[in-house]
């Protein structure tokens, strides 16, 4: 059955600051934190890093924190998660790069095209973009992605609506739910939930998800929105070929390489079971996050670099390029870190355990809730994410390895929810597909409120089975 919070579940988390903080003067200091964390990013446009770093010190400092000691969780917290966390999502940025640069995506779309009819393209584009979006961030992924998407809609005179969404939701449901994605590698570290297992339920709960969001609800897009006219500023031009490209089955492998590796290591601690086994051992060792992405950059610098003709300072550039767009991302996971750990550390578990055991509320629903909350104010998935992981992360202490695992895609699931005009991302598919804010409202909008509502209908009747 699924972990339900009760008011004794955290006696075992001491706060690391000394606090004399009533549970009433915490749950204030949180709304009033993430207020300003939101009234920051929202009216005054500061970096979210700044916002969750000042957001930070006012917790610290509402909850009765010395004076002395309003910032040393927080940068505990930042330094623990960006050695955690910012590694991996170095190494995810340089795949993407080199499946960008080498031709890689193209090749996967071209090669699932090819063999696609009419009526199967849209569930041909949600293939292709959740292919893609398994090393790819998602920003990265729409600027691959959508450009393929208007060259399809134009050779095969196929509505925009009906191919577009599957592609965006392809994207959004693997940014959202699956690692290695910054979301979901926060959360996990957070929640000191198992990376396979996350992963393996993110990819059982996803594809249901991604059907319903994708092929099947772009239905219902297309006539809320209506036509479209692909617009003429943003139509693509033919992909510049390279002399040399890489091949289907070597790009697929590479992308598919890490997903392999942790799928195994789970499998193993399933099969195995014996933490001193020679065999459990090795899955434990390649299978570990840091060392997957890691074999499968160094599988992309020969079977995507190499394979499509770059040098070795081709490919070195190519790598080190990748890291200068990421930098304000691992500030945003690493500051947002830092908030969890200032929350753990003045006993705000304790008082939302109370809280949440009173009215007797699911945890997953919970993580789900205040992650929507959090999204709907600030716009950013990563943020609602990081913070809601934060603030139930105590919850988790006494879960089963599996519940862990879904109270991670619970609050993701939560981070997707109806993105509006305060999200980046918002814009740009407005701006890319040429529509209308109503238009975008209409389809984007719903589309990600689809997928984080039919993600958490998953999830919670699961979490009574496994």
């Amino acid at each position: 059955m699924e972990t339900r919070v009760t008011p004794t579940l955290l006696a075992a988390a001491a706060p690391a600051l000394p606090h004399t903080s009533s549970n009433g003067q915490l749950l204030a200091a949180v709304l009033l934190s993430i207020g300003a964390i939101v009234l920051l990013i929202t009216r005054f446009k500061l970096h979210p890093f700044l916002a969750l770093t000042l957001g930070s010190g006012l917790l610290a400092a509402v909850a009765g924190a010395p004076f002395d000691k309003l910032l040393s969780s927080f940068s505990t917290g930042f330094g623990s998660t960006v050695a955690s966390v910012g590694l991996l999502i170095g190494l995810g940025a340089m795949l993407g790069k080199l499946l960008a640069d080498s031709g890689g995506a193209n090749i996967i779309a071209d090669t699932v095209l090819a063999r696609t009819g009419p009526k199967m393209l849209p569930w041909a584009m949600a293939l292709i973009a959740a292919v893609l979006g398994l090393p790819l961030f998602f920003e990265v992924g729409v600027v691959l992605l959508i450009p393929i998407v208007l060259l399809v809609a134009r050779r095969g005179n196929v509505p925009l609506m009906r191919i577009g969404i599957p592609a965006l939701a392809g994207l959004s449901v693997l940014h959202g739910l699956v690692p290695p994605h910054p979301g979901p590698l926060v959360a996990v570290d957070a929640l000191k939930a198992d990376l396979g297992v996350t992963l393996a339920l993110g990819l059982l709960i996803a594809v249901p998800t991604l059907i319903i969001a994708g092929p099947l609800f772009a239905r219902l897009a297309q006539r809320w929105v209506g036509p479209l006219e692909i617009p003429a500023d943003t139509t693509p031009v033919e992909t510049v070929k390279h002399e040399r490209t890489p091949r289907f089955g070597a790009v697929l492998a590479t992308i598919l390489l890490p997903v392999v590796l942790m799928l195994g290591k789970a499998l193993a601690d399933v099969v195995i079971d014996d933490p001193k086994a020679t065999a459990q051992r090795f899955f434990d060792f390649i299978g570990s996050p840091l060392i997957a992405l890691l074999a499968a950059t160094l599988l992309a610098m020969a079977t995507l670099g190499r394979a499509a003709g770059f040098d070795k300072e081709r490919i070195s550039a190519t790598v080190g390029n990748s890291l200068g767009p990421i930098a304000g991302i691992v500030f945003i996971v690493g500051a947002g870190g830092g908030f969890k750990q200032t929350l753990i550390d003045v006993g705000v578990g304790n008082a939302v355990s109370e809280w949440s055991g009173k009215w007797h509320i699911s945890a997953l629903l919970l993580g789900w809730l205040i992650a929507v909350l959090i999204r709907l104010a600030t716009g950013s998935a990563t943020v609602a994410t990081i913070t809601a992981a934060g603030i139930v992360a105590p919850l988790a202490a006494d879960m089963s390895t599996t519940h862990a695992a879904l109270l991670v895609l619970a609050i993701g699931a939560g981070s997707l929810f109806l993105s509006h005009v305060n999200d980046a991302g918002f814009w740009l598919v407005k701006e890319y597909f040429g529509m209308s804010v109503g238009q975008t409202l209409k389809s984007w909008s719903v589309m990600e409120t689809v997928i984080s509502v039919v993600a958490i209908a998953l999830i919670l009747p699961l979490s009574l089975i496994v």
